[in-house]
């Protein structure tokens, strides 16, 4: 049995030239702007990206056939210092209404003392997937997840 600590998290930084409050605002509000096209659930080929800028706010995806599909919630909202959702994709890369079965992830906006902005992610809790956790936790970590997906984020933000 897996507990409550057994899937170490997934660990990413990067530092944009931007201050925290755009940093965090191209990481949210402009989020379609970067996300790739091909990371989504949805049953049609993704048209729009969505985080909807709340706790309690829905992270969605508009698709090509006019269905939206959900695939997070905001849990926690502070900006322009950091934002946590709940990774709702469960095993088969399927959505997971249950929040007690979701993963989640957590951003961070730390500013530099150059201007520029360091943002540390810690995508955790896979666990709570439980025995499809170990294998959305090598998933996210691959080098087309967060590593590749944040790089998306950088040229977005330092172009």
């Amino acid at each position: 049995m897996m507990t409550e600590s057994s899937v170490t998290p997934v660990r990413k930084s990067v530092t944009v030239s931007a201050d925290p409050a755009a940093a965090f605002a191209i990481f949210t509000e402009d989020f379609d702007s970067w996300w790739p096209r091909s990371h989504h659930i949805g049953r049609s080929p993704m048209k729009k990206a969505f985080v909807e800028g709340r706790a309690g706010g829905r992270c969605y995806t508009l698709q090509e056939d006019g269905t939206e599909c959900d695939w997070g919630t905001v849990l926690v909202w502070e900006p322009p210092r950091r934002l946590v959702f709940a990774w709702q994709i469960g095993a088969g890369w399927q959505y997971e209404p249950d929040l007690a079965k979701s993963s989640e992830v957590e951003v961070q906006f730390a500013p530099l003392a150059d201007g520029r902005t360091r943002v540390d992610l810690e995508h955790r809790a896979f666990e709570r997937m439980g025995p499809a956790g170990d294998a959305m936790r090598s998933a996210v970590d691959a080098p087309n997840g967060w590593t590749g997906t944040l790089a998306l984020y950088v040229a977005r933000v330092d172009r």
